[in-house]
């Protein structure tokens, strides 16, 4: 039996809404950039607003939804062939099938390290690493506000990015002897 339209929507709503950060990390794994990502998470949450009764909620909604952003990615990729910027299609398969093999407890043990990692430095320094991730032109605008080179402020977080790896295996040897 379908859920009534305003249950059916706000089940949408929350489903989407706790899986919108593996979708986003799922889409931004098979595309080159985070525009690309917002273009096929825009056509894949409309995909799945109209085919949300084909599959078995909630359980189904995360792998299903991977599933047809797969698909939109692979259609995105095909409709921009020709802009250098997107992916092959047989190196896009080759990612897909990378992601498939993932585990998601996996997937949520190096989410949740990476928030530790994250939490143990300062919100300035969060902020700039995060920064080449929210869009174009931020890093511009920081290293104008900072009176610093883009060069500088890239050298930098390569540098935060590699202590937040070494953190990052740290947690994730760490929550394996808890395991």
């Amino acid at each position: 039996m379908a859920p009534s339209p305003s249950s059916f929507e706000t089940e949408f709503d929350a489903l989407f809404a706790r899986h919108e950060a593996a979708f986003r990390g799922y889409a931004r794994s098979l595309l080159p950039t985070w525009d690309a990502v917002d273009e096929v998470i825009q056509a894949a949450s409309l995909v799945m607003w109209r085919k949300l009764d084909e599959v078995d909620l909630p359980e189904g909604f995360l792998p299903w939804g991977k599933v047809v952003i797969r698909f939109e990615a692979q259609k995105f990729c095909r409709t921009r062939a020709r802009d250098l910027r997107v992916f092959d299609p047989d190196l896009l398969e080759i990612l897909v099938t990378h992601q498939e093999e993932r585990d998601e407890p996996d997937y949520a043990k190096e989410q949740a390290a990476l928030e530790k990692c994250l939490a143990e430095v300062s919100e300035a320094t969060r902020r700039l690493v995060l920064a080449p991730y929210e869009g174009h032109g931020i890093l511009t605008r920081l290293a104008e506000a900072s009176g610093r080179t883009r060069n500088s402020l890239y050298k930098q977080i390569r540098r935060i990015r590699s202590r937040l790896g070494r953190c990052l295996r740290e947690k994730m040897r760490t929550m394996q002897w808890e395991s």
